[in-house]
């Protein structure tokens, strides 16, 4: 979701912008209550699906880090020897219908995020509007799967799920009013059984998850560069990102000084490179590598890496183990 800087400032405190688009939000949460309750009684049909559904989100709009969340979830289930799927809506992407992410997939057919997801992390991704096709597809392609993890979804209340995983990042619930006088989707709090924060949102009871940059870039052509040796080369600094300005100052954090910084709405489709970039390095996100690479081979795409709270994959494993055993037993290969 692409916002504006203005609403982003404004929904970090109750001033007067928020406080004129309150009365929308008491619509807007009605409506919600609503929607959710006719899930929860049956007025609404829900489906699910006959492995563990693990749904990462958040209630805050704008991203939060959850893609990042979902490859280590992915890699830990494989380190258990338990075999995983993805799904995801593909948000920004134009091709319709239910569809297989590989790693050779064109962005503007799966989504730039779950295109990223299939290159990094080692398990069958499928997108569809309605997640719980992708989720059916999944399962009629590769019949082994043993759980299912979702990227995004925390509201999509047709899909059945196992286990709710919710993120926060450093804005924490903001001024804690809901859409569009605040930037909650939801009421918080509300039941989920997994929360990870990061260190600035302390106050929201959770796990402690931190986000830094990968110690290397990479280009296209596979070819790594630390990126030490980038602090002294003049380059631009480009992210279609919920917040751009949160990649550059992470950058910046690096020792990297950015000459200049692009910043295009989230899920840009990168359909021609920005004006003034010709002839200048470029240093990107990883997930608009998988867009910009086609027009810029030469960019280098820096990771976004997270350490999750040991704890949490504890409590992690306790719950999923839960679930599995209650369906077939529990069992790894």
């Amino acid at each position: 979701m692409a916002l504006a800087p203005a609403m982003q400032r404004a929904w970090l405190r109750r001033g007067p912008l928020a406080c004129l688009l309150w009365p929308l939000s008491l619509v807007f949460g009605a409506l919600a209550a609503v929607r959710r309750a006719a899930y929860g009684i049956g007025l609404l049909p829900r489906g699910g699906v006959s492995v563990p559904m693990v749904v990462v989100g958040n209630v805050v709009a704008g991203g939060a880090g959850k893609t990042p969340v979902v490859i280590a979830l992915v890699e830990h289930l494989r380190l258990r020897g338990l075999k995983a799927g993805v799904i995801s809506r593909g948000h920004g992407r134009r091709a319709k219908g239910c569809r297989e992410v590989k790693a050779d997939s064109r962005a503007g057919e799966v989504g730039d995020e779950p295109l990223l997801i299939a290159r990094s992390a080692s398990a069958p991704v499928f997108v569809a509007t309605r997640r719980l096709q992708a989720a059916q597809a999944l399962l009629a392609a590769y019949p082994a799967t043993q759980v299912i993890v979702s990227d995004d979804g925390l509201q999509h209340y047709q899909m059945q799920r196992d286990l709710e995983i919710c993120i926060f990042d450093e804005r924490g619930v903001g001024n804690g009013w809901l859409l569009p006088a605040g930037p909650l989707r939801e009421f918080w709090p509300r039941p989920v059984d997994l929360v990870l924060r990061s260190g600035a949102a302390a106050a929201i009871a959770g796990f402690d998850v931190r986000r830094h940059l990968a110690a290397q870039a990479v280009r296209a052509d596979g070819k790594h560069i630390d990126l030490a040796a980038l602090r002294a080369r003049p380059m631009a600094a480009v992210a279609a990102i919920a917040r751009p300005e949160r990649f550059f100052a992470m950058l910046r954090e690096r020792g990297l000084q950015p000459a200049r910084t692009v910043g295009l709405p989230d899920h840009d489709a990168f359909d021609a490179m920005p004006p003034g970039l010709d002839g200048i390095e470029l240093v990107c996100t990883e997930k608009d590598a998988v867009k910009l690479w086609a027009l810029r081979p030469d960019a280098w795409a820096v990771p976004l890496q997270v350490e999750i709270d040991p704890a949490f994959w504890s409590a992690f494993d306790r719950l999923l183990d839960a679930k599995l055993s209650s369906r077939h037993g529990l069992q790894t290969s």
